[in-house]
């Protein structure tokens, strides 16, 4: 049984990964200067935005990788390891999004509670304060009565 030739990555596909690579860098280091991107999530795409160029810059890589998972083409290999790890990027997202709901969630509800725990206060103040008022005209007569006596 022999072993059929690898195709190779052609050269227009080539400098498709290297210019699109350069540019969403250019753009992912200009959102991280004007502090409009996380540098956790920053440091993923500059890294993924380098190996695109690697692999655009030096085709064998991805050649060799093709040989050794049995693809038959270099670009099959080259897309088929961009979508595993843009699933990867996303189902941790997912993770991340649904503990920050849970966080959400419980801070609203420690709010709410809060809320109405000084409603509550504030209500007991109220209504101890209103019991120690005198009405306006007693307080003239109190002080009519002590002056006269």
């Amino acid at each position: 049984m022999t072993i059929p030739p690898i195709t190779a990555m052609t050269i227009p596909l080539q400098v498709v990964l290297i210019i699109a690579s350069l540019v969403t860098l250019v753009y992912v280091v200009i959102k991280i200067r004007r502090a409009q991107f996380q540098i956790a999530d920053a440091v993923f795409w500059v890294f993924f935005f380098l190996l695109m160029f690697t692999l655009g810059v030096f085709p064998r890589i991805g050649t060799f990788f093709s040989r050794m998972f049995g693809f038959e083409a270099a670009i099959n290999f080259v897309l088929v390891s961009i979508v595993f790890v843009l699933l990867m990027k996303v189902f941790l997202q997912s993770f991340q999004i649904s503990q920050l709901e849970s966080k959400i969630r419980s801070l609203s509800q420690r709010i709410a509670l809060d809320k109405h725990e000084n409603e509550k206060q504030e209500k007991t103040i109220n209504a101890g304060l209103q019991k120690n008022e005198v009405p306006a005209g007693e307080n003239e007569q109190a002080d009519e009565q002590e002056n006269g006596k």
